[in-house]
């Protein structure tokens, strides 16, 4: 029995799941109706879940393309009714008359006319003043900031004395962790599917700052307070006095504003001499004196310099027993580890991904003067995701924070070219800006600071692919067979460089690293592929849309070391799924602790991962075969292999997007950002001559 392709809206059964197994279909839709309708209080009123206004949100008859143009049922199309947000009439992000973000006359944060002061001045006597909604909710956004503020400062503050640490954790995947749309969604997904019983697992590593606070788990960052969403920040990894080892994440943060002490590796010693020379550094460390505010007290730290210190949060264990993410207990076996080198000598050093040593220099620069010289480390943490959101939002700039708030940038079309001179000299008569950007000076300045975003972008970029190629290597392509009646055969190896752990590593069973595989014939015509996208981009693995909905042959010679889940089912037979949670009859679905020992296994019996990552200085050979009757007949063949990267695969947006996408951001856009930053780590090219 063939899958039913149908996708799930509240009102109609959508989707249809079919287990090779028992050969029963259990219906998605009772599974969520359940949750919603069944148990009052599982999701907070402010979740929001996204609704389709088709029947289908990426599926229909002609097709079911994610990045094709020439359908309305794609995501990255222009067209159609496929926006997972946009289009959706109670949608609480839309653009609609009724959202509460909308730049209607209802809406709670607008900036229209009757929001304006200049407008309540030139009002009649007796017309309303400005709506108290609109200014109770920025009082509240404000309150919050200085809450949260003289709990847990913000990278804002650190930057004053900590230019080049900040600038450098600014376009970090550690500053990027709490923004990303994806793990936003991922984390509401699974927590839709388990009935909230996943709590704040994955929040906790990504937002401790949030969590210490006690922020809903569902609340857009739009209304979190800076040092919430700016995820692994200063306060993560300095406002810790305690070695709490694997706890994946559940760290509790020493509180207190800028001037409470501080925790770091090298002591007290320096700070003491800048606060014995006030005079030239002008600062104070008392919170009720004037003068440039300070920490009082740096007290050592020493686990912050071990590869332990990491492990708190790069080891990724469920409750239940589920090993998500076990970057730590791999390096803790590796080569590495019994050298003595840490997972700071290559990631915080002067190359990305290599033991290269530290840079040397003043640690601040405090009242305009240097620190004493010390051992530097860099706070970028390089690795192979990047950012899909509107750089007004990040990297993280205070200068930008300080210009606009987040949905004001949101609002800024800088890829219509706002403040250049190219638009700003030919901008259409009745052009209509956003209140924020009514004025050519306004968005000048805006410009600027998007072309240092873009600048920073553009180092990070180069960074990622730095620690990329140091961490995987392609041999040589050996042919060992080349001719024409019986083929074409040859292989590669694809090779771990690093003695520390797998590569990928981390979240490994989202990491997208794969072999594309081209062989022409002497006129240009492509007889053999694999690792070729689907319109999706997605490879053709059994996740792709197109293989599985039978428009596309599944590639059965690709190279990937994308792990993968797998799940069980009630009669123990496995299933491959995007989402690491088991299809359940049960109107309650909920994660558990297992009942049983997990020391032999080392993994429940609901869910496991299929690792195919590849152990620390290990290779692992990708072979191909083009058959004879690919070939064009003998003659001069060219074979092309690249190793690419990529930060997820499409097809996880096609599992999480139920529950929408922050910033009002549609499965299109984030699609088409995806696709757009995928790489090429290495590339081999060889001619063969084919008797």
């Amino acid at each position: 029995m063939s899958l039913v392709r149908r996708y799930l809206t509240m009102d109609r059964i959508e989707k249809y799941s079919y287990s090779r197994t028992s050969n029963t279909i259990v219906p998605t839709w009772l599974i969520v109706f359940a949750i919603v309708a069944l148990v009052p209080g599982v999701f907070p009123e402010n979740a929001v879940f996204a609704q389709s206004s088709d029947d289908e949100l990426l599926l229909a008859d002609d097709g079911d393309d994610l990045l094709l143009d020439d359908g309305d049922d794609d995501l990255l199309s222009d067209g159609g009714d496929d926006s997972l947000i946009d289009d959706w009439d109670d949608d609480l992000l839309s653009d609609d008359g009724d959202d509460l973000l909308s730049d209607d006359e209802d809406d709670l944060l607008s900036d229209d006319d009757d929001s304006s002061v200049a407008d309540a001045d030139d009002s009649d006597d007796d017309e309303a003043p400005a709506k108290p909604e609109i200014d109770a909710k920025a009082a509240e956004l404000e309150h919050l900031a200085i809450f949260a503020n003289s709990k847990y400062p913000s990278a804002n503050t650190c930057r004053t004395c900590h230019p080049r640490q900040y600038d450098q954790w600014s376009v970090s995947q550690h500053a990027y962790a709490q923004l990303s749309p994806v793990y936003m969604a991922f984390q509401n997904a699974v927590n839709g599917l388990t009935n909230g019983t996943n709590g704040d697992f994955c929040i906790r590593c990504h937002n401790q700052v949030g969590m210490n606070l006690g922020e809903s788990t569902y609340i857009s960052n739009l209304d979190r307070p800076a040092s919430s969403r700016e995820g692994v920040t200063c306060v993560v990894c300095h406002r810790l006095e305690l070695p709490y080892g694997k706890v994946s994440g559940r760290l509790p943060l020493v509180q207190g504003e800028l001037t409470t002490p501080i925790y770091g590796p090298a002591g007290n010693a320096e700070l003491a001499r800048v606060m014995d020379n006030t005079d030239k550094y002008r600062v104070v460390a008392d919170p009720d004196k004037a003068g440039r505010k300070i920490h009082g007290e740096v007290v050592q730290f020493a686990q912050i310099s071990t590869s332990a210190f990491c492990g708190t949060c790069h080891d990724v264990n469920l409750f239940n027993g589920f090993r998500l993410e076990e970057a730590f207990s791999e390096y803790k076996t590796s080569p590495s580890a019994a050298k003595g080198e840490s997972c700071q000598d290559c990631h915080m050093g002067k190359e990305q991904g290599v033991v290269s040593g530290y840079e040397h220099g003043p640690a601040a620069t405090v009242g305009g003067v240097d620190t004493e010289p010390r051992k530097l480390t860099d706070h970028f943490f390089a690795g192979p995701d990047y950012p899909l959101i509107h750089p007004g939002i990040f990297p993280h700039n205070s200068d930008a924070a300080e210009m606009a708030s987040l949905r004001d940038w949101l609002k800024f079309d800088y890829k219509a070219g706002w403040g250049t001179d190219e638009f700003e000299d030919n901008v259409p008569e009745g052009y209509e800006f956003p209140e924020r950007w009514a004025y050519i000076d306004d968005r000048y300045d805006a410009r600027e600071i998007m072309n240092r975003q873009f600048a920073l972008r553009e180092s990070a970029t180069e960074q990622r692919l730095e620690v990329l190629q140091n961490g995987f290597g392609l041999g040589d392509i050996a042919v060992t067979r080349a001719n024409a009646r019986k083929g074409l055969r040859f292989e590669i190896a694809v090779k771990n460089l690093t003695a520390a752990h797998n590569v990928p590593t981390g979240f490994d069973a989202e990491r997208v690293i794969w072999l594309q595989v081209t062989v022409t014939d002497s006129s240009g015509n492509a007889v053999f592929k694999s690792g070729d996208l689907d319109p999706n981009g997605d490879v053709r693995d059994t996740h792709s849309l197109y293989v599985h909905n039978g428009e596309l042959p599944l590639d059965k010679q690709l190279f990937t070391l994308q792990s993968r889940f797998l799940t069980r089912s009630v009669r123990g037979g496995e299933r491959e799924q995007v989402l690491a949670v088991n299809y359940s009859v049960d109107p309650l679905p909920f994660v558990r602790p297992f009942t049983r020992s997990l020391m032999l296994t080392g993994q429940p019996a609901g869910a496991r991962k299929l690792r195919r990552t590849i152990p620390p200085l290990a290779s692992r050979i990708a072979p191909y075969k083009v058959k004879g009757s690919q070939l064009s007949g003998p003659g001069e063949y060219h074979i092309n292999i690249k190793l690419r990267s990529g930060a997820i695969p499409v097809n996880l947006l096609d599992a999480i997007k139920g529950v929408g996408f922050d910033y009002d951001m549609s499965a299109h856009e984030l699609a088409e950002a995806v696709v757009a930053g995928q790489v090429t780590i290495w590339e081999k090219d060889l001619k063969v001559a084919v008797d």
